[in-house]
């Protein structure tokens, strides 16, 4: 559903790129889909201007793929991009966790534990949506804790591309109950204030991703030749 709301004038092409980055996130606009330019100025009361300084931050950030003359469509992450991914994001993540846990205080600690009960809660319902959108509050939470900006930087680069999957590895069967399972592990080392295991944790989860995303591929490769 395209939000109807008029932009304002002001910094317009930063709020364009900042409606359409929630509707990719979102599937609004899903993996491969090509982007209307015309109906979202029709429907935004907008020129195509903006809207064109838009898709070209989104194409920095690589969310969107400009195609000379035939326009502008979603980005989809290949099994290339994601074997290349994730081993990095592991890093990038199990960093975080290492340095987080070095600086957060007992207040911080405290926020993270509300965030981990938040997953169990969606864990528990095996809400799929409610579990990907708790995760994500939870990783970028501990990212903040670090509090370093050139792996803040970093990080969001890769986070906001992957970003594009939406959780798709949670389809895989039993990949809630291990992600859970998991988590567990780090938020006990978190409690303990094992810096080193809690990166290694993070890093082996963000790894565990990708196994679960290859599953799920592999699957669905078999079922489409087998009707084929």
């Amino acid at each position: 559903m395209v939000d109807p709301t008029p932009l304002r004038p002001a910094s317009l092409y930063e709020e364009v790129a900042t409606r359409l980055r929630s509707m990719v996130f979102d599937r609004a606009l899903a993996p491969g889909q090509w982007v209307d330019e015309l109906a979202l100025a029709r429907d935004w009361q907008i020129s195509r201007t903006p809207l064109r300084e838009a898709l070209k931050v989104l194409a920095s950030e690589g969310l969107v793929t400009l195609v000379p003359r035939q326009g502008c469509r979603v980005t989809e992450v290949s099994e290339d991009d994601a074997a290349q991914l994730f081993p990095v994001m592991a890093l990038l993540e199990g960093r975080c966790a290492f340095e987080a846990v070095t600086k957060a205080t007992p207040v911080d600690v405290k926020a993270l534990r509300r965030l981990h009960d938040n997953l169990e809660k969606h864990a528990a319902a095996h809400n799929i949506d409610g579990y990907y959108r708790a995760n994500h509050e939870f990783h970028t939470k501990v990212q903040a804790l670090a509090d370093n900006r050139w792996l803040d930087r970093a990080t969001n680069d890769l986070r906001s591309f992957l970003r594009l999957l939406r959780g798709r590895q949670l389809n895989w069967p039993g990949r809630v109950e291990e992600s859970i399972e998991e988590h567990r592990r780090l938020m006990e080392a978190i409690d303990r204030r094992d810096a080193a295991l809690a990166g290694r944790l993070m890093h082996d989860h963000l790894l565990a991703q990708l196994s679960a995303l290859n599953a799920l591929r592999s699957h669905e490769k078999s079922h489409r030749g087998q009707h084929a």
